[in-house]
């Protein structure tokens, strides 16, 4: 097709599409209509230099009505997690509590006290919010709370090893999503990494060769979702914290998803807790936040009071600092492990699926391939799967669950549509089938999941 100075004539300025939204949307807001006008036309224009026919008026007015409308909405839409992933990084991680979700909007409302000490008046600390809470669950001295894990191992390091060295396992020089590897945040912190044993294999007197007169801190660094298997070794931290005791260098511990309780309460395998590096004695200990703790975004730090303190006056302390719904939201998921773990169960929506046995999500996969109303060309049946946490956090621990298979003639167009509405739909491809996994979809979405369904395969294929 040979373009015209014409074609692109054809598109009315933006103050004509405005002027013709403001008549079509009452109470739009001017600035954002403008943005809707404009983002229209600059895609409009690019279709036309890339061969498409120029638009005609009435369905430009009609794209700049419905980019406006889509505008005035939140960008984070509802998903209905279908994967079986508890932890989804796509997804924002953990469903939280609701006593945090309260906390959030009361502290969202208005004006709180994030940092105002009530007796004296003055300017107080925003940790006070969370460290008794954190050394009463972990028995740790002192605690401070910063953006995310990430963020929590660059300050520790650079608070306290910034020009001397820390020696790390070769085996633990991992990467975990979103390329955060190990490695470059001890540079970017100005430590020196010296390395220590073999990739599959490192003993004591590895850690023993490494120490030097410039050596500030030992490192265990918790693997996340890489594992090592066969002809394997690694120190244990009681043995690595006997070791730094004998030369007075401090043991830190990060130890990443981090759990607050033992995991096998819940029906999965042990992992570290953050109060078991407490009690073997690790100096320093950092976890994440929104991983097994399954509160909001958060990076925290746990261990002695004078290391503690040597790490909040940093400069990167304040880069790195929470705000007010962090601390509030955070503040209310703690409050929910100081209690028994059927509370935990009740009351904590990450422990609810962690702990839902399979028949209850066999149930529910059974309701909704009852619910579901496909075309001839498609068929659902229920049957088992796997579940995971996802977050890097217990990737070889798959949890029985139920889920509902759709047959289709392409599951990946079913899946799209299903990801493009409203709510968004999220599921796995597996052998050509599209697998809905129930652990991590809630009563209330049953009814909404399955008149998708019903509708996005009507529109593909009735």
């Amino acid at each position: 097709m040979t373009l015209s100075k014409e074609d692109l004539q054809a598109l009315p300025p933006v103050h004509e599409l405005l002027a013709e939204l403001s008549g079509r949307v009452r109470d739009l807001p001017r600035a954002l209509a403008r943005r809707a006008c404009r983002q229209v036309v600059e895609s409009e224009r690019a279709r036309i230099l890339a061969g498409g026919a120029p638009p005609d008026r009435a369905r430009l007015a009609a794209m700049c009505e419905q980019t406006a409308i889509a505008m005035t909405k939140t960008s984070l839409v509802e998903v209905v997690n279908a994967t079986g992933i508890i932890l989804h990084t796509a997804f924002g991680r953990a469903c939280l509590p609701e006593a945090a979700i309260e906390a959030v909007g009361s502290a969202a409302r208005g004006y709180c006290s994030l940092q105002w000490d009530w007796d004296s008046g003055a300017r107080g600390d925003r940790d006070t919010h969370v460290e008794g809470l954190l050394r009463d669950l972990t028995g740790a001295e002192a605690a401070t709370v910063v953006n995310n894990n990430a963020g929590a191992t660059l300050l520790v390091l650079s608070a306290l090893a910034k020009g001397r060295e820390v020696v790390v396992s070769r085996g633990q020089l991992v990467e975990i999503g979103g390329s955060f590897r190990i490695p470059d945040v001890m540079k970017q912190s100005g430590a020196v990494m010296r390395e220590g044993g073999c990739t599959n294999r490192t003993h004591l007197k590895d850690y023993r060769a490494a120490i030097g007169p410039d050596t500030a801190a030992l490192l265990r660094v918790h693997p996340s979702n890489f594992r090592i298997r066969g002809f394997t070794s690694e120190v244990e931290l009681a043995d690595l914290v006997a070791l730094g005791r004998e030369h007075g260098i401090p043991v830190i511990d990060d130890l990443g998803a981090g759990s607050l309780v033992d995991l096998s309460v819940f029906g999965l395998p042990s992992e570290p807790t953050l109060p078991d590096s407490i009690r073997t004695g690790a100096d320093v200990v950092c976890s994440s936040g929104d991983k097994l703790i399954g509160g909001p975004q958060a990076g925290i730090v746990l261990g002695r009071k004078d290391l503690l303190d040597r790490i909040r006056k940093h400069p990167l302390a304040r880069a790195l600092r929470v705000c007010k719904l962090t601390m509030a939201a955070l503040e209310a998921t703690l409050k929910v492990f100081l209690e028994e773990a059927d509370y935990i169960r009740r009351n904590h929506p990450v422990y609810a699926m962690i702990s839902e046995d399979s028949d209850s999500t066999r149930a529910r996969a059974e309701r909704l391939c009852a619910s579901v109303i496909l075309p001839e060309r498609c068929s659902a049946s229920v049957a088992a799967t796997s579940s995971y946490m996802g977050s890097g956090a217990l990737p070889d621990s798959a949890m029985p669950s139920w889920g509902v298979v759709i047959a289709s003639p392409d599951a990946g167009r079913l899946a799209a549509l299903l990801r493009t509405g409203e709510p968004a739909i999220a599921a796995r491809i597996e052998a050509e089938l599209l697998l809905l996994d129930m652990r991590t979809v809630f009563d209330h979405q049953v009814g909404v999941l399955a008149e998708r369904l019903s509708v996005a395969a009507r529109e593909l294929w009735a």
